[in-house]
């Protein structure tokens, strides 16, 4: 139905997260649709980004800086070191506003079936930042998954050597949650996790 220059370009978009072959071709369309005010300025974008944006050398996050911006804030607490999974996580950490310290991307999780091992995620220099000193602690915040709890556990005993506190985010009841609408895994985790008031 289309040329083989409209079709690359549904194929493509059908392979960003979200979108299938039928979201993709409404896509492509509304794209060639509105060529001068979308099209090209989405492509001299996707140029641009793709030439000035890497991976930050200490942290892993996505910058056109090296160190990032992150890693460069004088203002962040150098002593307190958040993992995470991915720079998604990262992004929606920094979105909440909620966490003042530095990051450490591991690119993925332990996943024996996928076949991702620990030499294929970003754990050495995790390892390598916690013994040159200077951390009082490591915040753990890979997602509450098997391969994320798998992953979890396998940074803790690679870290215990270094005596830097290593802690987890708290997993259970959301807020705004209602305790009828929870799984009974996110119940357990809660009243594990529980504190006193």
């Amino acid at each position: 139905m289309a040329g083989p220059e409209i079709e690359r370009l549904i194929q493509l978009l059908a392979r960003l997260p979200g979108l299938g072959p039928r979201s993709a071709r409404r896509a492509a369309l509304h794209l060639l649709k509105k060529k001068d005010a979308l099209l090209n300025p989405l492509a001299a974008t996707l140029r641009d980004v793709g030439e000035s944006v890497h991976a930050c050398s200490v942290c892993g996050n996505l910058d056109t800086h090296d160190p990032c911006a992150i890693c460069s804030d004088p203002r962040r607490d150098a002593g307190l070191l958040c993992v995470v999974e991915s720079v998604a996580d990262l992004w929606a950490l920094e979105r909440a506003g909620v966490f003042r310290g530095r990051y450490h991307v591991l690119g993925g999780t332990l996943s024996a079936l996928d076949g991702v091992g620990p030499a294929d995620l970003n754990v050495d220099s995790l390892i390598s930042r916690a013994q040159a000193g200077g951390l009082r602690e490591v915040i753990i915040a890979t997602n509450a998954t098997v391969e994320g709890q798998t992953t979890a556990h396998y940074i803790t005993d690679r870290l215990a050597p270094s005596g830097v506190q290593i802690t987890r985010l708290a997993h259970g009841v959301p807020v705004g949650g209602e305790l009828d609408y929870l799984d009974d895994g996110t119940l357990g985790a809660a009243l594990k996790a529980r504190r006193p008031l």
